[in-house]
Formats: C-alpha cells, structure tokens, sequence
C-alpha cells in the first residue's frame, strides 16, 4: 500500500512539474475548453486514488 501511494505521489508530482506547459497550451485553445479537460484530469486522478484505497491490503 505505501509503495503505490509513494509510486502516485511521484507521478503526480512530475505532472505537476510539466503541468505549466501543458495547462498553457490547454487556455490557449480556449477557457471552456481548459476549464472541462482540467476537470476530466481531475476526475480521473480522483478515481485511481480511490481504486486504490479500495484494494484489499496484501
């Protein structure tokens, strides 16, 4: 369990160092658009910590 929370935390954290660039490129194709894909990347991220709370422990 700590290993995978230990293993999300990093992805997460190199997402968010790259996220800049890519958050830039989003609001230029438009705010609407920027505001509904940052909600969906949210929403997944949400829903695979969740999963993973979920498991059964080893």
């Amino acid at each position: 369990m700590k290993k995978a929370f230990f293993i999300t935390l990093s992805t997460l954290l190199l997402l968010m160092l790259t996220g800049c660039q890519v958050i830039g490129g989003i609001f230029k194709a438009g705010m609407w658009t920027g505001f509904i894909l940052v909600a969906a990347v949210i929403a997944v991220l949400l829903w695979i910590l969740l999963k993973i709370r979920k498991r059964p422990q080893d």
